[in-house]
């Protein structure tokens, strides 16, 4: 097999692993065991903590000690074990402290299949801005298999979800270890500081300022995402409580119609190499910050009656807010960092989004929701929660491009130009 082909293998098992439960796992905690929505808070917020700290850490690991193919295999591995205890729990409190685990072997796979995926292109001389995105791709596909897989066997609600993620993170784990190598770079390097042989050189990007507001709208950014990803679902199926509509396609499908985000994600990698020519990487990463607003705005307004064309729209602009920042900033920061320091250096930005972003994202959002949209009925006031996360993005969108200042350096202007 080609180098792209399995690399198109392993972003496709990635992410369908994700897609199996990320999205309906609220589903299965609201409808299926019936707990709380401030415990539910706490399980999402798990994602945040483990990506805080386990993207770094194993970051550091493929840079200093080990392949970084090998430690991506052995993180599915683990991961596959824990999925498959989850419906064997049956109280909030355990389930927490199990789903924190499986983020603990999940997360830190999202930036090793970069590091694992840019290795094996550069090592085969490969252009990684032209053809990395079209690779990227098959992960987005992969997610899309997945939601139409479980909801088309009726398993929104079941914790079948957790067994289809654990079987395809066990045959990933597997896989991994046939992959290309990627071994540690900065074990070869001689004369190393203190700071270089604990693998923390990475850390010291924060010292440049381009990195640090970077990194700081990362987070934002990261919080915006975990928004959609904790709420769109349930938000959809609340709408069976309504009479007018629990009878309408969207209601009896809603990971389907949820899966059109996906659909359109393939759609704007795409578009990325011509964006990033047109438009230079700050402005595509404004893009995204604007299209988060058009996510939030156009939830606030849609039914899944005569308003659907407003859901399937916020689905589709959520290509170019998911994308554009996520897959810009992954090329920003390889070009960007120093070689050496590749795999923490990703370590860090997922950190910021899918860590720190991820964890006060959700811990906001429960308290905000709790505080000020929820009904004595336990109903929510979904128009008003999406319209405040609007305006949470809108003014990310009006600092960034005040704030984000510097000029491309050679590896940048060349890899857009080669785009």
């Amino acid at each position: 097999m080609s180098i792209k082909f399995r690399l198109i293998v392993m972003n496709f098992m990635q992410y369908f692993i994700w897609g199996s439960w990320l999205l309906t796992i609220g589903v299965y905690w609201f409808q299926n065991k019936h707990w709380s929505g401030e415990h539910f808070g706490a399980i999402f917020s798990t994602m945040g903590i483990s990506a805080i700290f386990m993207p770094a850490l194993t970051g550091i690991i493929a840079d200093r000690f080990v392949n970084a193919e090998k430690l991506y295999g052995l993180m599915h591995i683990l991961g596959a074990i824990t999925l498959f205890c989850i419906p064997l729990v049956n109280n909030p409190f355990t389930f927490f402290w199990v789903m924190l685990l499986n983020m603990v072997f999940y997360m830190p796979t999202l930036s090793l299949s970069i590091t694992v995926a840019f290795s094996a292109l550069k090592n085969s001389d490969t252009d990684i801005v032209k053809d990395y995105p079209p690779i990227r791709i098959w992960g987005t596909i992969g997610f899309i298999a997945a939601l139409w897989t479980v909801s088309l066997t009726h398993n929104e609600t079941s914790a079948n979800q957790f067994y289809i993620a654990s079987a395809m993170a066990l045959t990933l784990g597997i896989y991994s270890f046939t992959l290309p190598k990627a071994p540690p770079l900065l074990a070869k390097v001689a004369n190393k500081s203190f700071v270089e042989s604990l693998g923390l050189k990475a850390f010291t990007l924060f010292k440049v300022p381009k990195f640090t507001i970077f990194f700081a709208f990362s987070l934002l950014l990261g919080a915006a995402l975990q928004l959609t990803n904790a709420y769109g679902d349930t938000y959809i199926h609340d709408f069976a409580n309504v009479s007018a509509y629990k009878d309408t396609i969207a209601v009896k499908y809603p990971a389907i119609i949820m899966s059109i985000s996906q659909i359109s994600e393939t759609l704007f990698i795409l578009a990325i190499p011509f964006f990033l020519r047109r438009f230079g990487i700050k402005y595509v990463m404004l893009f995204s910050m604007l299209a988060w607003v058009l996510r939030f705005g156009l939830f606030a307004f849609g039914d899944p009656a005569s308003g659907l064309w407003m859901i399937i729209g916020s689905c589709i602009v959520y290509g170019m807010a998911f994308d554009f920042f996520n897959i810009s900033g992954s090329l920003f920061v390889e070009t960007q960092a120093s070689p050496e320091i590749r795999a923490s250096a990703q370590g860090l930005f997922m950190m910021m989004v899918n860590g720190f972003g991820a964890f006060f994202g959700s811990i906001g959002s429960g308290f905000i929701i709790d505080k000020f949209f929820t009904h004595a009925d336990h109903s929510k006031n979904w128009h008003g929660i999406w319209l405040t996360f609007a305006a949470y993005a809108l003014v990310i969108a009006v600092i960034f491009p005040f704030i984000f200042r510097y000029k491309h350096n050679a590896a940048l202007k060349h890899a857009i130009a080669h785009a």
